[in-house]
């Protein structure tokens, strides 16, 4: 069932998770299973936590995987379609998917840049476009998107991914004025450094100097990057579109 203002109510609300098979994507999943969505989500193949998804619910009940590139505009279009036609509906998108680029602007490959851009900002935008022409058929849902603080302060290495981060925030800024009026939210979150893969790079000692830099004094955790989300896409939110949250411990003060 979908809330009568743009939030969806975890009784078997349909929730699209792009990127979902490892890191944030999957701890994502997992919480909106264990609030009671059925999730949909793709990746280009199966991880191990994928098939073990399968394996629990084989006739896709309650989750439902298919392989698909994010940065292939005809197959986002085709799984969107395939995911309205195995649910019924789609109710809510978690633009997950991304990739990180570090290194000096004038040192990186052509290459990597197009990536990164098709990726983070392409690939957002062409599932985004999928998915809301199902839910402009229902006059509801809701969107979020996935930032980083990076978007939202400077930092040497990092120009590419944040100005394709800084793009999300544009895109769900205008799709919430553009969507409103159809029942459908849109809103961006913005992680600091939280303990995932992104940090695994990491020694002891930079972990501890962004902590003591964190007015928190920790690094934030995947469970709470799901947890705002969750309430982003309930109806507890349901008068809030068009913001950018940074959720970073402070560290952006």
């Amino acid at each position: 069932m979908t809330s009568s203002h743009g939030g969806s109510r975890p009784d078997g609300s349909v929730v699209v998770i792009s990127g979902g098979s490892r890191g944030l994507g999957q701890a994502l999943v997992s919480s909106c299973l264990e609030q009671g969505y059925r999730v949909a989500t793709f990746s280009r193949s199966p991880t191990p936590f994928i098939e073990s998804c399968q394996t629990q619910d084989p006739e896709g009940c309650r989750f439902w995987w298919a392989a698909a590139d994010s940065t292939d505009p005809a197959a986002l279009k085709e799984y969107a379609a395939r995911v309205a036609q195995h649910y019924g509906r789609l109710d809510a998108l978690i633009n997950n998917a991304g990739v990180g680029l570090d290194g000096l602007l004038p040192m990186a490959r052509p290459a990597d840049i197009e990536r990164t851009i098709d990726l983070n900002v392409k690939g957002t935008i062409f599932l985004t476009r999928a998915c809301t022409r199902f839910m402009l058929r229902q006059q509801s849902g809701c969107i979020v998107n996935i930032s980083s603080v990076n978007a939202l302060r400077g930092h040497a290495g990092v120009a590419v991914y944040s100005a394709s981060k800084s793009a999300l925030d544009g895109l769900s800024r205008s799709l919430a004025v553009e969507l409103g009026p159809k029942n459908i939210r849109v809103n961006t979150i913005a992680p600091g450094y939280f303990d995932s893969d992104m940090v695994a790079h990491l020694s002891e000692e930079q972990k501890h100097r962004i902590e003591r830099r964190t007015p928190l004094r920790r690094l934030g955790t995947v469970s709470d990057i799901a947890n705002l989300v969750l309430f982003l896409i309930s109806p507890q939110a349901a008068f809030i579109t068009g913001q950018t949250i940074a959720i970073d411990g402070g560290l952006t003060c």
